[in-house]
């Protein structure tokens, strides 16, 4: 294996772990800005609710982009173990 090679393994890895993750990520960032301008706006300051949206969010957007991202990594699997 060349340098090169693995350059490329290793970028088409970081990429495809983006591509999976950054939904899910999204999806927990914006929940966690919405949940702390209430808890600014209201001055609650509770810190389960804070974490509670974001769990249940990021859940639901794991089992909303499950399929797209299992297709996404099983493409990528056949790519790095064909001949």
């Amino acid at each position: 294996m060349d340098i090169d090679l693995a350059v490329g393994l290793v970028r088409d890895t970081l990429m495809i772990t983006l591509m999976v993750s950054a939904p899910i990520l999204v999806v927990g960032l914006l929940i966690g800005l919405l949940v702390s301008v209430f808890q600014a706006v209201t001055q609650i300051q509770e810190q389960t609710l804070s974490f509670v949206p974001k769990i249940l969010g990021m859940a639901l957007a794991a089992m909303v982009v499950l399929p797209w991202a299992g297709a996404k990594l099983l493409e990528f699997a056949s790519r790095m173990f064909a001949p």
